[in-house]
């Protein structure tokens, strides 16, 4: 009991302590406003000083939260548990499925929705439209068809190409086609009957034929009343002269069958024993137009065209041991094939242009699947119909029904607007519950629909799970504690408010997951954590954040894997890039990654068939989209969270080192020589940072800025007098003075520092490059007046600067590179081993006079960094070639 008093009183003096340093930070702000505006400023001007002095308060604000790591781990833990365990604490105590307890009533009458009907009903309308799905051609199966199709006719065109025209004897009206097509394809037996008919009835028409001439012309030879007695002259009422003649061997059948025992002269009949061995009605048809093309012609014009039957039927013969090679390789082509050569060359051609024609209306109006042969026969046959070619329709329905196959696949997109919009359709089923009528009774199970009207009346008690919150955070905190771990391994030191950002770059990941969409910020948080606190910090967190997540909150565990890598690789390379641009280009290769990742793990899985490749490749892309939108996002916030948190970024400091940036460019203006020594002293501390491992783009950004406070009088400093008497020994003659106007530029560098809002980090380099080291100078002259004057006291701190010492290896280089660069420029005709000897002297007085015990250099170190400013110097001072000196040439006047 006598701890309370004790506990209110150190309670009270702390709030009173936060009290007066709220008061003095709002005195000092308005003290500045107020000024700012009085002087003149512009009012834009103000606004800026007015965000200048916000962040800077904003800052020292951060810097007050106390420094004791278990605040933010706690802080840490509690906030990650309520935002990843937000289910837990929100539990109906009552579940469905489970018992009532107590008898249950509705308090007063209302309609209520039966959600669980309405869903199964919702459902099953869904389910019987898509039983009948809104078909589509597939355009690459009339691609397959078309070109399946034309394959088969080019070789239709091979064969026929092979077996020669047809028909091959041109005058079908005495060679039927029908005859040609036989007697070409006929077995080798019948050609040989049909050959001994030919030869024997060539050898017994030579002998009739010259009876014949001879009883022709003693007939008709011209009487003397010189009329000729030719029927045919006769019959048309010819009279010629007697000189008349006539050629005996165009006399018609008809014409020789009006002469006079005409049946002596005609050929005599098929013999009757072969008509019986053929018994071929083809045969005998194709020899009765053989001899009644003798009747006109001549016998050599029939043997030549015995020779062209025999030659056909040879390329026929030829024509079909194609075919039986094909049909070896596909036994279905053998039948459509032998009748390609059956066809005449105009009906090879309507044909084509018929299947073509045909396939095409088919295709167009679309085969479902399933469709019986029989059907797509029938529709084959009737689109032939109208093609007028008799001879080719068998060839072209075969053709046609072998080729063709279903072409029409299901529209998912359709299909599932269709089933949308049914579903839509249905009505929401509405119940409604009267006052007082039992909801559920003591004892029975609660059903979907209980439970849901409970939930609309709120007689659903709710509870916290302690058990699963404890040991959600449980978890959390081991997390948090790898985390600190792995932040103690990192070089470089993390402040609170480093933390506080970290925290909340975590929590936004989480946090938009339980809105309830899968497109969280795993690609900003990765950027920003890469790019901000480097690779190590970055992988660490995702990793731990993608093995947390799964625990409380339900999401994908492929969305999850795929978001993750997206993250993964946006810390492993952020740190690495020097320009938003480079940044700009990482966000696409984020997004294609995540989406590419999703993709792949949903085919590996087997999620992506069966008709689920479209979803999939939407979520692909919406998943990509999200990453890209959250890159952009993360490129807009990165250069507000690095003024916000005073942050130095690899790319910051690129363009903090830009020589184009305003403060520069007034160094480099009014203080010419500083500006050099500047450039000297940066390429010593470089070379040196990037040996040591030391962070080079902070170094060298905040070496150009390490002097600016010179600008307040540059011809106070050396380096800017450019061979004027020195106004220290001609003006001021008052070593305080001189020192204490040496000192200023330093807490003037401040100043302008804090004006152009420069990081942290870059100021620190103002003091910290001078630590307390003493105006040596100045100190010896005040000491010498002193000797003239015993009343002259002087007082070491006068001439010394305020610190405070380099508290990191970058600023202790700094210094040592200040330190050496004077002496090396006064360097002329030196060996490298005697300038070492000189360097090595200077360091050790810098580590001898403590200005680097907190940097954390080692001695072993400074032997090194001598080492490394001696080779620069020998850079920049290498000999150079003696050119001889030329006399100019001078013409006589």
């Amino acid at each position: 009991m006598k701890q309370a008093p004790f506990f209110l009183h150190s309670l009270s003096q702390r709030m009173n302590k936060r009290w007066r340093q709220y008061k003095k930070l709002r005195r000092e702000f308005l003290f500045r406003l107020g000024k700012k505006w009085q002087i003149g400023y512009s009012w834009h001007e103000v606004v800026a000083n007015l965000v200048s002095n916000v962040t800077g308060i904003y800052i020292m604000t951060l810097e007050k939260i106390p420094k004791n790591s278990l605040v933010i781990f706690a802080i840490a833990v509690l906030t990650l548990t309520g935002v990843m365990g937000q289910k837990l604490y929100n539990q109906p105590q009552m579940k469905a499925g489970s018992k009532a307890l107590v008898t249950i009533q509705a308090p007063h009458t209302d309609t209520i929705e039966n959600k669980y009907q309405t869903q199964a009903k919702r459902q099953a309308a869904s389910s019987n439209s898509s039983s009948v799905p809104i078909l589509m051609v597939d355009e690459n199966i009339n691609g397959q068809i078309g070109q399946k199709l034309q394959e088969d006719l080019e070789q239709g065109n091979q064969i026929r190409s092979i077996a020669g025209s047809f028909p091959y004897y041109g005058d079908s009206s005495v060679l039927s086609v029908v005859s040609q097509r036989y007697l070409r394809s006929a077995s080798n037996k019948e050609w040989q009957v049909f050959q001994e008919v030919i030869t024997r009835n060539n050898s017994t028409f030579a002998s009739i034929n010259k009876s014949r001439e001879s009883r022709l012309e003693k007939l008709l030879l011209p009487k003397q009343t010189g009329k000729c007695q030719n029927p045919f002259c006769v019959e048309t009422g010819a009279n010629p002269q007697s000189n008349h003649q006539h050629n005996f061997r165009s006399i018609t059948t008809d014409t020789a069958k009006t002469l006079p025992n005409s049946k002596q002269i005609l050929p005599k009949p098929i013999p009757t024993d072969l008509a019986e061995i053929t018994n071929s009605d083809n045969l005998a048809q194709a020899l009765t137009e053989i001899e009644t093309l003798r009747l006109t012609t001549s016998s050599e014009q029939i043997s030549a065209l015995v020779k062209e039957i025999s030659r056909s039927r040879q390329r026929y013969t030829q024509a079909k041991m194609k075919i039986a090679e094909i049909a070896r390789q596909n036994p279905n082509s053998a039948s459509k094939n032998s009748l390609v050569l059956d066809l005449t060359e105009d009906d090879w051609t309507k044909a084509q242009i018929a299947i073509q024609q045909t396939a095409q209306r088919i295709l167009a109006q679309g085969i479902p699947p399933g469709l019986p042969p029989s059907f797509l026969e029938d529709a084959v046959k009737l689109n032939l119909q109208d093609a007028g070619m008799k001879e080719a329709e068998s060839f072209a329905t075969q053709l046609l029904v072998e080729t063709l196959q279903p072409n029409l696949k299901k529209d998912e997109a359709k299909t599932r607007i269709q089933a949308k919009n049914a579903a839509k359709g249905i009505k929401p089923v509405m119940i409604t519950v009267q006052q007082g009528e039992v909801i559920v009774r003591k004892g029975d199970i609660i059903s979907d629909w209980n439970f849901q009207v409970l939930e609309h009346y709120g007689l659903i008690r709710r509870e916290v799970k302690w058990l699963r919150l404890i040991i959600l955070a449980g978890i959390i905190a081991v997390a948090v504690a790898i985390f600190v771990i792995v932040e103690k391994r990192v070089k470089y030191r993390k402040r609170q408010r480093d933390r506080i950002l970290i925290l909340l770059l975590i929590l936004s990941i989480p946090l938009v997951l339980t809105m309830g969409t899968p497109f969280t910020t795993w690609s900003a948080s990765g950027l920003l954590l890469g790019s901000l606190y480097g690779s190590t910090i970055g992988v660490t967190t995702i990793g731990l954040l993608t093995l947390l997540l799964p625990c409380s909150l339900e999401i994908s565990r492929i969305t999850l894997l795929a978001g993750a890598t997206g993250s993964l690789l946006a810390s492993c390379i952020a740190h690495k890039l020097r320009s938003r641009e480079e940044l700009a280009l990482l966000g696409i290769a984020v997004a294609i990654a995540q989406a590419g990742v999703y993709l792949l793990l949903k085919i590996c899985i087997g999620g992506a068939f069966g008709g689920n490749l479209y979803p999939v490749l939407k979520e692909s892309f919406l998943l990509g989209c999200s990453g890209l939108s959250w890159s952009i996002v993360a490129l807009g916030l990165s250069p507000y969270l690095e003024q916000l948190f005073d942050l130095v970024t690899p790319i910051r400091l690129a363009e903090l080192a830009n020589p184009n940036r305003p403060l520069l460019k007034r160094l480099a203006a009014e203080t010419p020589g500083t500006f050099q020594h500047t450039l000297f002293v940066s390429s010593l501390a470089e070379a040196a940072a990037r040996r040591l491992g030391c962070n080079v783009e902070l170094v060298r950004a905040g070496t150009l800025y390490h002097d600016i406070g010179k600008m307040h009088d540059p011809d106070a400093f050396i380096e800017n007098q450019m061979g004027a008497p020195n106004k220290h020994d001609t003006e001021i003659k008052n070593p305080w003075i001189s020192a204490e106007i040496i000192k200023r530029h330093v807490s003037e560098g401040l100043i302008m520092a804090r004006k152009h809002r420069l990081p942290t980090a870059i100021q620190a380099f103002i003091p910290e490059h001078q630590g307390t080291m003493q105006i040596a100078y100045f100190y010896h002259q005040a000491q010498q007046l002193a000797k003239t004057c015993e009343y002259i006291q002087v007082d070491a701190r006068d001439f010394s600067y305020d610190g405070p010492i380099p508290q990191s290896k970058e600023t202790a280089i700094v210094m040592l590179a200040d330190s050496c660069e004077a002496a090396l420029r006064s360097l002329k005709d030196t060996t490298p081993e005697q300038a070492l000897s000189m360097l090595n002297n200077i360091l050790r007085a810098r580590w001898q006079d403590e200005q680097l015990v907190d940097s954390g250099l080692t001695r072993n170190q400074m032997s090194e960094i001598a080492e490394i400013f001696v080779e620069v110097w020998q850079q920049f001072h290498h000999k150079r070639i003696a050119y001889p000196k030329l006399k100019a040439n001078t013409k006589d006047k």
